[in-house]
Order: C-alpha cells, then structure tokens, then sequence
C-alpha cells in the first residue's frame, strides 16, 4: 500500500511518499521515504514520526546548517522568537550613503523588548549611522523601519504615535557648553513639558543619583571628568515627563559609551549600562522604563560585560550575529580578525 503525506511544520511542508508494509501489531517498523526533485537522497524515517525533526533544514533533511552569513552557526535560538509582539524596532533592508560613498548595503535586523544588544565592526562600517536612523535622526534612502510594527515615514516628528520613546547617548557626551548640568539634564522637560521649575529640580536630582551623580547639578560641563559627562548624559537620557497618564517604553542606543575612558571609568559606565536596565528596576529601585538598549563599540570589555547579543557590521552589512559567548568561538573569517 502506498499513499501520500504531507507534514506542516515551521520550515513549510515536505512531501513524503510512505510506503508501509505488515504494520499490524508493531512487529516491524514501517518506513518514509523522502524525496525531494533537487536532491535524489532517500533518508530512512520511523512510521511514528508526526512532524519532521526540530533541527530539520530548510532543504528537509535534519542536521542540514543554514549557510547565510547574516545568520550566526548557532541559529537555533534566532528560531526561538516565533511571537513577534516583541519585537520594538526593524530594520528592513536600510541602505544609506553620503554623496558617491556608501554606508549601509541593506542591513536588517530586529531589537526585540528586553534584549541587550550590541553592534561592532571595524571604523566607517556605519554603526553610528545606523544608530542615527534607529532615532530618527537620519532617513535611510532605501529600506524600512518599523516601531512596533509601525512603518516610520518620517524622521523624529512621528514618534507620538509609535508608543515606544527612543533616547540616545552620544560618543562625546553631547552636553550643552554653557548650560549646568541640571539644565543640561532637565533640557527637554524644560522645553516641552508643564512641569514645574521645581518638580524638574527634584527629577533632575533623582536621575542624577540614579546614574550615581550628586551634588553636581550646579556645576558646568567643563568642570566634570570624562566618565562623568558621560554619566550626565546618559541621566539626560532616561528623564521623562512623570505627569503624563502613561509612559512608553524605552530603547536607549549608546554611541561609544566607554570611548576615551580609563579602564576603571570603563568599568563603572559599563556596570551603569546595565543597571538602568536590569531586572525592570532603575538604581534607586524603582520600577525600570528601559525596555532594551542597543551598544555601539570596539572595547571587548564592554561586550563582554554590557551586552547578550552582537551585531558584527562589515562593509556596510550585517555578515554575524549571535549571542556574546558565540563571539570568540565563531569561525566566521571575518569575525576571527577583530
């Protein structure tokens, strides 16, 4: 008796002609045969089989390794994600050139909420820029990108309606010359909120202390260390405006936050990184906004220390990503060489 099945599975849906021969009683083990018209491979199957095996390729054969370089060798966990509710920023095929120089040749990827994500690569591969778009700052000249399943058609003028606020720390800190810190901090509130002169004072400071700063908000830029400024900045960051009925999630994007520091400055920025965001909660305890953040860098330290998962930028594309213990045992060539 021969007949025809068909199994769905993840992978799509395999055309397997079954031939089975004295079932009865389980005294012998039936047997599927695959076929497929590109491939002239049979593969002997037990007749319990329901579904093709979870490590099934995309050519139908099990144990087959996807071979596309924007995939790391561990691509297992990259299938885990089959909701995509979570995902809070997409990146779709975005290029990007300035004059006849081109930046980014169609990168893509997702930050999904709760994810640490950190992006390398060698000099003018264009972390920064893609930094830029994810913010709104820039437009990419071909591809797409989604806030929380929301096409962005503009530049940062459309974030009101994606429900998800975007904060990002600068390579220099970015710090306004000749304003205090408070001012610096407080900046947008200032600017676009109702709040109070003094209700900003007192958020200031709790943000402040937060990143751990205190008793800094009179002084200027000029009158604080590297690792400070970057501090400061970083308070400016994450402040919002606690008057509004709900607040958005948020991503926070750090462009070489550990640039130009001491090892132990380092250190003390990189453990910060990860305290806005861990376990949901700030540094003084309270209930956490950072939903994700994304890293740019060259340091090892910070990637080792900072992030779970690596973007690695070559030419304009993403040619690995996978998660931070892959790094050092992956045998991608390119890889290999930072």
């Amino acid at each position: 008796m021969t007949s025809s099945v068909f199994l769905s599975s993840p992978l799509g849906i395999i055309s397997i002609a079954a031939s089975i021969k004295n079932c009865d009683l389980g005294t012998k083990r039936s047997k599927l045969y695959c076929f497929k018209k590109e491939r002239k491979e049979q593969r002997n199957v037990n007749c319990a089989c329901i579904a093709p095996a979870r490590n099934l390729g995309r050519d139908g054969f099990p144990g087959t390794k996807f071979t596309e370089s924007s995939k790391s060798e561990n691509s297992s966990k990259e299938m885990m994600h089959l909701n995509e509710s979570d995902v809070l920023i997409e990146c779709r095929n975005v290029h990007k050139s300035f004059g006849e120089k081109q930046i980014l040749q169609g990168v893509s990827f997702k930050i999904r909420h709760g994810e640490a994500v950190g992006i390398i690569g060698p000099s003018g591969t264009g972390k920064s820029t893609i930094l830029k778009i994810i913010a709104g700052l820039l437009a990419p000249d071909k591809g797409e990108v989604y806030i929380r399943g929301r096409k962005r058609l503009g530049l940062i003028s459309d974030d009101e309606i994606s429900g998800l606020r975007i904060g990002l720390v600068f390579q220099s800190a970015a710090l306004f010359d000749s304003l205090t810190v408070r001012e610096n901090v407080g900046f947008l509130l200032y600017e676009h909120s109702s709040m109070s002169d003094e209700q900003i004072s007192q958020l200031v400071t709790e943000n402040l202390a937060a990143v751990g700063l205190k008793g800094v908000e009179d002084r200027l830029p000029s009158e604080l260390s590297g690792g400070m400024k970057k501090r400061v900045a970083l308070a400016r960051s994450i402040i919002c405006d606690i008057t509004k009925e709900s607040i958005e999630p948020e991503v926070l994007l750090y462009d070489e936050p550990t640039a130009g520091l001491d090892p132990i400055a380092s250190t003390v920025v990189e453990d910060l990184i990860r305290s806005v965001h861990a376990g949901g909660e700030d540094a003084l305890g309270k209930p956490g906004k950072i939903a994700s953040y994304v890293v740019v860098t060259h340091q090892h330290s910070t990637i080792r220390r900072a992030v779970d998962r690596l973007l690695f930028l070559h030419e304009g594309k993403v040619v690995w990503q996978g998660m931070t213990d892959e790094f050092t045992t992956s045998t991608n060539p390119i890889v290999q060489q930072l």
